[in-house]
């Protein structure tokens, strides 16, 4: 009888768990649905290949493709001051990455760089883009250095923002990589992570921002569509990518021959300023390098100026190849 109760009582706990554990999920699974219906998406959503892709655009000129980091959406830089002072001279065109806001990331594919490339330029020469400057921010400047390595053709002009260029040993992203896991991430993701990233939420983006104050623009990135299981998903995904990704193309930065502006904030808590953006420029010989004092990881929330002008770099360099390939 004794023994009965000693099976009974693990048992019980165990049922009890995984209601718990249901119970959760069904939480989740509601607010990520609220967070969609509070933040609709705010571009167009085409079709490419199969897949849903949300991009949004404001002004007019010369293309310029805005790709943002891991965990973010386009809400990233449409909130931003950049994006105001950008649209004033150029197209600037923003796109939610695979799995992130309202573009569909399915799991038939790993999603490097390369191949986020690919879909983005099907994407961009659907809109009727042959051509444009690309701004990649963090992860988003792995996905611009692909699409420049990949398409050259697309890619008249580069500007890095805050990347990771050089594999190295990172604990952190060992430890971001769990929700992408098969069967333990996918159960992760629908319990324990959703409420854990929300509580880590304000430490999590003072520690983008530090040494400066968060900026007040941040205010428009929706911190529960970020949570959503599916963007954690993606996020973690990207994280487990990040090393291995870097080590694989770092032996080709110096195939990337067109102009290339290197935007870093000189106390950048994610990356480290002299092993990932000046070890690069001293790789890249058509490179300039733009490090702004007392600024972080996000550069064109805190010093959008900074990243304007390093995109006026770009352009200028662009436009004078043609002239110095005369003049020689």
């Amino acid at each position: 009888m004794a023994q009965s109760r000693d099976f009974a009582r693990p048992a019980a706990l165990m049922a009890l768990g995984a209601a718990a554990l249901g119970l959760t999920a069904v939480v989740v699974s509601a607010r990520a649905r609220q967070a969609e219906r509070d933040n609709p998406p705010t571009g167009r959503i085409i079709d490419v290949d199969g897949l849903k892709v949300h991009y949004a655009e404001v002004g007019d000129g010369e293309p310029l493709v805005l790709l943002h980091g891991n965990g973010s959406m386009l809400q990233d830089f449409m909130s931003s001051g950049f994006v105001q002072a950008a649209a004033k001279r150029y197209r600037v065109i923003a796109f939610d990455r695979p799995g992130y806001g309202y573009t569909e990331r399915p799991r038939s594919t790993i999603w490097t760089p390369s191949a986020q490339a690919d879909l983005l330029r099907t994407a961009l020469q659907q809109i009727g883009v042959s051509h444009s400057l690309v701004l990649g921010h963090s992860w988003g400047a792995s996905v611009a250095i692909a699409l420049a390595l990949d398409h050259p053709d697309m890619v008249r002009g580069l500007i890095l923002e805050s990347g990771y260029y050089y594999g190295s040993v990172r604990a952190d992203v060992v430890l971001m990589s769990g929700p992408a896991l098969p069967l333990i991430g996918d159960i992760l993701r629908y319990t324990v992570s959703p409420p854990v990233a929300r509580l880590l939420w304000p430490s999590m983006i003072r520690k983008l921002f530090s040494p400066a104050p968060v900026a007040a623009t941040f205010e428009g990135v929706p911190s529960e569509m970020a949570i959503r299981p599916s963007q954690l998903r993606a996020s973690a995904a990207e994280s487990a990518l990040m090393i291995p990704d870097a080590l694989a193309v770092q032996n080709r930065y110096a195939e990337l021959s067109m102009p290339v502006a290197i935007v870093a904030g000189a106390g950048d808590k994610m990356v480290d300023l002299a092993t990932q953006a000046v070890r690069l420029h001293r790789v890249l010989q058509n490179s300039s390098l733009h490090v702004v004092q007392d600024c972080g990881h996000m550069v064109h929330h805190t010093a959008p100026g900074e990243v304007m002008s390093a995109v006026e770099t770009v352009a200028q360099a662009v436009e004078a190849a043609p002239r110095l390939k005369t003049d020689g």
